[in-house]
């Protein structure tokens, strides 16, 4: 990714009066070939000004600036490449946050195995991998895998404190579709994410919860409810005649009511919770479905459906 210049800044206009609450930023840091550039894009879509790879010494002159220009909204991307300076960031983003700016940070993770696949079909090298000569093929991936597992030590606390969202399995259209809705969020204490999957094709990295429901009564042993959806009527009519499936999504219910609250002071801006069955069509879905339902009454709630969003 290329690195775009930005203009020198007056370095005492950071300790100005607070930021104006105008300028909303969001941050994109992750793990590298786990899709900052489609991210960006479609920040840019969505009308944010974009920089990729900014050094973290440049950001709080780059907000300064945006400052002095009334800059509505702003797209960072940072990440391994920003080397040692790049353990500055989280200080910096809680100073902005009291500066009164509207921060939203976005991770993005894959697991080590599609990283590595991304890294061999691309014939890229990882930023943290070194030129050491070695031509042979399992010797390369041993140096990607120790790149790959450096650069997740690198960037843990940046994960912490931000949303995390799964990209290793999804197509670069969800992605896109996934940064929009969550950026779109309305402004909260707490967003819920609600995201329906398939275990047969992993659970997803960024959940913070997993509920598994496998063991309720399946639609897909029903031969006219197998081609549906778990939004569909028939499904769901069907789902709600059994009692089991009515006591776990009260279960979950229960939990969450019981825990929100408590997140929620803890200074959390999303919580991913992911329910999953075997394929990620029916049961997943249909609780998804409801428990985004119930809570948005409350709370900020999104929905995902992985394994049905990558058909769409």
């Amino acid at each position: 990714m290329s690195h775009t210049a930005v203009p020198k800044a007056d370095s005492t206009a950071v300790e100005n009066e607070g930021t104006p609450a105008s300028l909303e930023l969001v941050l994109i840091t992750g793990m590298s070939g786990s899709g900052k550039s489609v991210a960006l894009h479609a920040l840019e879509d969505a009308g944010y000004y974009c920089v990729d790879n900014l050094p973290p010494e440049l950001l709080m002159p780059f907000i300064a600036l945006q400052r002095e220009q009334q800059a509505g909204r702003v797209a960072i991307a940072m990440d391994v490449r920003s080397g040692i300076s790049l353990p500055l960031v989280p200080q910096q983003l809680e100073r902005l946050r009291n500066e009164g700016v509207s921060l939203r940070s976005l991770f993005l993770d894959s697991t080590t195995d599609a990283l590595v696949r991304r890294y061999s079909e691309t014939r890229r090298r990882h930023p943290l991998s070194r030129n050491d000569g070695r031509t042979d093929a399992p010797e390369q991936q041993r140096v990607l895998v120790q790149a790959i597992e450096l650069e997740r030590e690198l960037l843990a606390e940046l994960r912490d404190g931000a949303d995390v969202i799964d990209t290793s399995i999804i197509r670069p259209a969800q992605l896109q579709s996934y940064i929009k809705a969550l950026i779109a969020a309305p402004e909260s204490a707490l967003t819920l994410v609600f995201e329906s999957f398939a275990f047969k094709r992993g659970v997803p990295l960024d959940a913070d919860y997993v509920f598994d429901v496998r063991m309720l009564p399946n639609p897909h042993y029903v031969p006219t409810l197998r081609p549906l959806t778990g939004r569909d009527v028939p499904v769901i009519e069907w789902l709600r005649e059994h009692d089991d499936v009515a006591r776990m999504q009260s279960d979950i219910e229960q939990f969450l009511d019981r825990w929100l609250d408590a997140l929620a002071r803890d200074h959390r801006s999303y919580v991913t919770v992911a329910i999953g069955c075997t394929g990620g069509q029916h049961r997943s879905v249909f609780l998804v479905e409801q428990l985004a339902r119930g809570f948005s009454r409350r709370w900020a709630a999104l929905k995902r459906h992985r394994e049905l969003d990558a058909l769409s």
